[in-house]
């Protein structure tokens, strides 16, 4: 499911105050971040990632990396900070705007 640009802009604004949850060390993004993410993405539906050093290519790799292990969508990357979304079907936690 693509979330709409408003949608985007309202999950930008939820993300402002929010802290990283995962963070990523040394080794970058492995399985057990991802298992991680998972949960985090589970309970919280929008999370701050903050990735580990590189430059701008790994990060990309990183993120990407992420987004296809937890089926989650990137709402805002700005530095080394990604905040992804995943709409938890059971129990929608986030109202979103139309």
């Amino acid at each position: 499911m693509a979330i709409s640009p408003s949608q985007r802009r309202y999950l930008r604004s939820l993300a402002h105050d929010l802290h990283p949850v995962i963070l990523l060390g040394a080794k970058g993004a492995t399985e057990a971040v991802v298992k991680e993410l998972d949960l985090a993405l589970s309970h919280h539906e929008l999370v701050k990632v903050k990735l580990s050093g590189g430059d701008k290519e790994e990060r990309e790799e990183q993120i990407q990396f992420l987004i296809d292990g937890t089926r989650a969508e990137s709402v805002q990357q700005i530095g080394h900070i990604v905040v992804l979304f995943r709409r938890n079907e059971e129990d929608p936690r986030l109202a979103l705007p139309r």
